[in-house]
């Protein structure tokens, strides 16, 4: 692994590390002003069963209400705070991309009594994850409680049920099904990466 540096170097974001949580910060927001598009780009069962295929990605960037985006979007800031030196806009974009359309495709083939999905907590969950293994492999130890942290939560909650304070709020069921996606996506993605690094 070679020598690391003992703590993360955050220094003042540079524009290739926040373009991306900037960029899906904006689209969000472009999205929750113009709620026209809604219906059109919503995860939904039905149509998706139709080839609507682009509401696998479209459908993460939609939000329930107002407090369901403001969450969304103060927490994709704070993991980007926490995970600032991992982050570089091509990578990160792809990473996004590949685990949205995973945790997409998951809630289609294997959690059949959802119906209707929008929001990024998967995403997020996902984000929170690569960015845990990306610390674990520079050699910085709060990866591993991070991880810990995150497998806990989301153990928690498929055993417990998502919070009721949080439903309410949000005025939507707590998907708790696409957080444990959000995880295993990047998990995979983290695994996939590697590999393909490794036979280089």
């Amino acid at each position: 692994m070679g020598s690391v540096a003992s703590t993360k170097a955050f220094g003042l974001p540079k524009p290739q590390q926040w373009a991306w949580p900037a960029l899906l910060s904006a689209l969000a927001l472009a999205l929750w002003a113009l709620p026209g598009l809604y219906e059109t780009l919503i995860w939904s069962r039905p149509h998706l069963d139709q080839g609507q295929w682009w509401r696998l990605l479209s459908g993460h960037l939609l939000h329930s209400n107002t407090a369901h985006l403001l969450m969304n979007l103060g927490g994709l800031w704070l993991i980007f705070a926490l995970h600032q030196p991992h982050y570089r806009f091509a990578p990160m974009a792809l990473v996004s991309l590949a685990m949205m359309a995973m945790i997409g495709l998951g809630l289609y083939w294997w959690v059949p009594e959802t119906v209707r999905y929008v929001g990024l907590s998967a995403l997020l969950h996902g984000l929170f994850t690569w960015g845990a293994l990306a610390d674990i492999r520079r050699g910085w130890r709060s990866g591993y409680a991070l991880l810990v942290g995150v497998l806990a939560k989301v153990g928690w909650e498929l055993s417990q049920g998502g919070s009721a304070d949080v439903a309410a709020l949000i005025d939507a069921r707590v998907a708790v099904e696409s957080h444990a996606l959000g995880v295993a996506s990047a998990l995979l993605c983290f695994a996939l990466v590697r590999l393909y690094q490794r036979s280089w």
